[in-house]
């Protein structure tokens, strides 16, 4: 149970510590004292939404803790452990929550630094907060289907999971169906466009070795000219090489006589012999190279010509056309290919389907078999809430194929008749305010009783509730307290109040000029009959409503 709550610079709250007991605590105190901002801070403290608003004026930072005692056994201690949060293993567990005035927020389980929404998980194991806006939360289909798998304990991800599977598989289907219709719409010109690049056969590189062949046939009779000149001079019996070589084998024989002294001019003739040679072989490679590719500047030009007309029908460089051709070559193999691709798509997307029915229609057995249990666990929590003629069911009807989502394939609506003899209706249209109350206060009790929540808070779960009712009302809650749960209560019921073990007052008054909400434990009878009375009778309590608050006290007692 909740053992503590300690606020700091909260809203209005400085300074506030509540030591909160067992069994059920109630929460009094007029219309706009601050109680909702007590419930905002512990809010906090478990893990709820927060920002720079909910700072004192002037403060550097909010702060809320919260301690609870639970059972050494709680699933929330295996949750730490799986996330690496250490704890004692006698069943303390402290939250805390700091919110900064420029809207930063810390989170601390056991006063280690944890996630914002690790701290929500938590706190959603430990406490149970019923806002007093959750009751209208009864007209929306959504939570009658949420109320019903948490009854069921229904694991209703592993649907979510096969529908986003199941979508993703069709999408992705029919996203391949519309490329196909695209690409086949297109297919002839594409494979026009192949036929004609592979009929040019377009080559890396060529436009600039056509523009150098130009180049060399323009001049072609110059060249050979003198490639034939330098020839001449270089080989024959009267050429440079021969001249050369009769130099040196003169020179050769006088080293013989001439000792070392010639060497170096032998040597250096011998050396230049080899780079007339060389220089001769570089004249025969470079003809021989240009002897390939047209042989005629009209050839070459023709060739220019259509690699130049390719490009501007395809909209690029001549560089690029080989990469064209490749390109419309693997669109061609790709269409080819479509009818495989999409077969293969098709059975994916009959498989994800299969298994979102298999997993939908587990969900939807589980779900018929709960609603019989719930249907008779809130009935017989009805009698005790003055709902004794009422009838409560929860209608399951199977939807069409086009109306499946991912929380299944039925739709799921709670139905109740308040008088006997009348058909049952949605409960947003049958039940009035106060019914819609106490049919949610029956809905949460019987929630609780398969829930590790050790803590239960009602936001004015009484709301439009007076007499016998409120009564009934206020010794359902108290019964449930008395069950093993704590259970926390903002109420403006004196029967309610009257029934509590605990009891603060929530006021609102200046302090050093300033306003500010303070919180008052009541545990003197006197102190809760007067409270008890100004709830009854108004500012002005008078004799009688000292007397009837007396009375409710007694018989709560």
């Amino acid at each position: 149970m909740l053992q503590r709550l300690s606020i700091r610079d909260v809203v209005l709250i400085d300074a506030l510590d509540i030591e909160a007991g067992a069994g059920l605590c109630a929460l009094t105190g007029e219309t706009g004292a601050g109680k909702s901002i007590l419930l905002d801070a512990l809010g906090l403290a478990l893990g709820a939404r927060g920002d720079a608003g909910l700072v004192r004026a002037g403060a550097a930072q909010a702060s809320v803790g919260a301690v609870f005692q639970l059972p050494k056994d709680h699933p929330v201690f295996a949750l730490l452990d799986e996330q690496g949060i250490a704890h004692e293993g006698d069943g303390a567990l402290m939250l805390r929550r700091q919110i900064a005035a420029d809207g930063r927020s810390k989170a601390f389980i056991n006063d280690q630094m944890a996630g914002v929404a690790l701290l929500r998980s938590v706190g959603t194991l430990v406490v149970d907060i019923h806002g007093q806006f959750e009751t209208y939360g009864l007209m929306d289909a959504r939570m009658h289907r949420a109320t019903l798998d948490a009854f069921a304990g229904a694991d209703s991800r592993r649907v979510r999971e096969a529908w986003d599977s199941w979508r993703g598989a069709e999408a992705e289907r029919a996203a391949l169906c519309a490329q196909i219709v695209e690409a086949r719409r297109d297919q002839e010109y594409w494979q026009q466009a192949g036929d004609d690049l592979g009929a040019l056969a377009p080559q890396a590189g060529e436009e600039d070795a056509l523009h150098a062949r130009r180049t060399q046939l323009s001049a072609r009779a110059q060249i050979e000219a003198a490639f034939t000149e330098a020839r001449a001079m270089l080989e024959g019996e009267a050429g440079a090489l021969a001249m050369l070589n009769r130099a040196w084998k003169t020179l050769d024989r006088a080293a013989g006589k001439a000792g070392e002294g010639l060497r170096a001019a032998t040597e250096a003739l011998d050396r230049a012999g080899g780079e007339m040679n060389a220089a001769l072989e570089v004249l025969e490679r470079w003809f021989d190279a240009g002897e390939g590719g047209p042989d005629t500047l009209e050839a070459v030009d023709d060739r220019l010509h259509a690699l130049r007309a390719a490009a501007r029908k395809f909209q690029c460089r001549v560089d690029d056309l080989p990469a064209l051709q490749e390109d419309i070559a693997r669109r061609l193999a790709a269409i080819r290919d479509d009818d495989g691709r999409l077969a293969a798509l098709e059975r994916a997307a009959l498989s994800a389907r299969r298994v979102y029915e298999d997993v939908a229609a587990a969900l939807s057995k589980q779900r018929v078999a709960a609603a019989k249990n719930l249907d008779a666990r809130i009935m017989a929590e009805l009698a005790p809430i003055k709902l004794e003629k009422a009838r409560f069911e929860t209608k399951i009807t199977a939807l069409p194929e086009d109306q499946w989502g991912p929380d299944g394939r039925e739709s799921i609506e709670f139905l109740v008749a308040t008088n006997p003899g009348t058909a049952a209706g949605p409960i947003e249209k049958v039940a009035s305010g106060g019914e819609l109350s106490r049919f949610m206060l029956a809905i949460k009790v019987v929630l609780a009783a398969s829930s590790p929540v050790a803590t239960l808070v009602f936001d004015e779960v009484d709301s439009g509730l007076g007499g016998a009712t409120a009564d009934a009302v206020g010794e359902r809650l108290s019964a449930l307290a008395h069950a093993g749960r704590q259970v926390l209560v903002v109420t403006h019921s004196p029967q309610v109040a009257a029934r509590a073990d605990h009891h603060w007052i929530v006021a609102k008054g200046a302090n050093d000029g300033a306003i500010r909400t303070t919180l008052y434990v009541l545990g003197e009878r006197a102190s809760r009959a007067q409270e008890i009375a100004r709830m009854i009778s108004g500012a002005n309590v008078t004799r009688e409503a000292l007397a009837a608050a007396d009375r409710l006290l007694q018989e709560a007692s």
